[in-house]
């Protein structure tokens, strides 16, 4: 009642005023302007304590985060708890004579648990947690971002000395927003307003302050911060928090299972192999739809089937409603089986799922499992990723006698290979400057690509060219076909001899 008890004040005064104004006209205009300045003064009210509250996010003590909860980070989080250890072993850091760290940036692409590290933070340090994020510094009203600054450390520091501790960590999300490079808004200069007052309050951290403050930020666009933010001094040091490898998606997939029933048959490590390249956020999302998926069907428990149709909806999208032509749907099942039959033919055991159910903008599917989580790619791979995209229009040539639309895609994406391959120095050109190569030239060494591969590709097809106009039927009647499924089809037609 207390807090409100201004605002009651000024909307009964307001009231009085204006009863008495429509009923003594002599008084109108000195009551109207009166009117005016109570209203101006109670926007100026209401608009500093949003400020205040927009930027006093406190983590409640019955949802804090430990390290532990956190999966597929075990590098971040080791330099991270070695960077925070200046907060829990004040004597040891002071006889070594070193100074605590002012800043740390977490940077890294979305949804690999930037936030979720910030609140760990302050977890493992026993420390106070405001957070705010950079979007909430930056109105039309110039010096509000500046001034909302000043409050989020005023308020970081009271909150720790109210609460008898010795540290508080301020966590700023996207700070891209106010962090930008200086000069860039000309017209407008409330964000390096807004940046000057954050550097300045940054650099008025002592070392023997109390309580410390320590800023942890998050961002996935470093490269667009200024360079006197991430300076040492201020942002010391800067964390790499990016997606996680196998290892890391097995550990985040048993973290979110742990309070979900799941079949005996469910196998965690053949769903973090085929979600390849998926974060955090997204592995959460892929066991939230496998659980609803499971209660669709009034299932008790989660299935592999379930995980298996989630990882399908978390790449692609939601089933649509729309309904291919049944001609349609006999091309697309023709497409996606010259997809698996090459994926298959130049690495055993790939294929790990084929529909033909439209999901967003596809109308067909081939799941691959990679071989493993791999950051670097030979001459042989790549070959054999081009020939995988062009499996699918080889395979409308062969069956159909011409070529569709779907196969946009395909060839998007087998360019991209084919010029990675010539940027790299591993094509007929040798090793040579892509920027500065001619067009045609470029040009004509991807054509000359993509012929040679086409021709194998056609040629490694044509072996199963009868098996492919049988089976595509049943694709079409069943819509979806397992990778076991699909190498048993292919051990009994794998021995026909060449087409003619």
């Amino acid at each position: 009642m207390k807090r409100y008890l201004k605002e009651l004040i000024i909307g009964v005064g307001i009231a009085t005023i204006t009863f008495v104004a429509f009923n003594f006209q002599q008084f109108t205009v000195p009551f109207l302007l009166l009117f005016g300045i109570l209203l101006t003064f109670a926007f100026v009210i209401d608009r500093n304590r949003s400020a205040t509250a927009a930027l006093s996010h406190e983590v409640a003590k019955s949802h804090r985060i430990e390290f532990d909860e956190i999966g597929g980070q075990d590098m971040a989080k080791r330099e991270l708890t070695e960077a925070l250890d200046f907060l829990r072993h004040r004597e040891k850091i002071k006889q070594l004579g070193i100074n605590p760290l002012k800043g740390i940036i977490l940077t890294g692409p979305p949804g690999t648990g930037k936030t979720l590290l910030a609140k760990a933070a302050a977890t493992y340090t026993d420390s106070v947690f405001v957070s705010a994020s950079g979007s909430e510094f930056v109105e039309m009203y110039v010096g509000v971002g500046a001034s909302r600054v000043r409050q989020m450390f005023q308020k970081a520091r009271a909150q720790a000395k109210k609460e008898g501790k010795d540290s508080a960590i301020i966590f700023i999300d996207e700070i891209d927003v106010i962090g930008g490079k200086r000069g860039g808004n000309q017209s407008h200069q409330e964000y390096d307003q807004t940046l000057n007052q954050l550097l300045t309050e940054m650099d008025g951290m002592q070392t023997t302050s109390s309580p410390l403050v320590l800023v942890i930020a998050a961002t996935n666009r470093l490269d667009m911060l200024d360079p006197a933010l991430i300076r040492p001094g201020r942002f010391d040091r800067q964390i790499k928090v990016d997606l996680p490898d196998k290892n890391g998606r097995l550990h985040i997939l048993q973290i979110q299972t742990k309070k979900r029933p799941l079949a005996d048959s469910v196998d965690l490590e053949k769903v973090a192999a085929e979600a390849y390249g998926f974060s955090g956020a997204q592995l959460e999302s892929l066991c939230n739809e496998a659980a609803i998926m499971a209660m669709r069907e009034n299932k008790e428990q989660i299935e592999q089937l379930h995980f298996r149709d989630s990882v399908d909806k978390v790449l692609l999208g939601e089933r649509t409603g729309k309904r291919p032509r049944q001609e349609e749907l006999e091309r697309v099942a023709v497409h996606e089986l010259g997809h698996a039959i090459v994926s298959e033919s130049v690495r055993k055991r790939s294929v790990s799922h084929i529909t033909i159910a439209p999901r967003g903008n596809a109308l067909g599917f081939v799941r691959q499992v990679p071989e493993s989580d791999g950051y670097l790619y030979t001459y042989d791979q790549l070959v054999d990723q081009i020939k995988i995209a062009l499996g699918g229009t080889v395979a409308e040539e062969l069956i159909y006698g011409n070529r569709s639309t779907g196969a946009q895609g395909d060839i998007q994406q087998a360019t991209n290979m084919a010029r990675t391959i010539v940027a790299c120095g591993l094509s007929s050109l040798g090793i040579v400057d892509i920027d500065n190569l001619q067009r045609n030239v470029l040009d004509e060494e991807i054509r000359r690509i993509f012929a040679d591969l086409y021709d194998a590709t056609s040629e490694l097809l044509s072996v199963y060219k009868d098996g492919i106009a049988t089976l595509s039927v049943n694709l079409v009647r069943d819509e979806n076909m397992s990778g076991d499924q699909f190498r048993a089809w292919m051990a009994v037609n794998e021995k026909q001899p060449l087409a003619v």
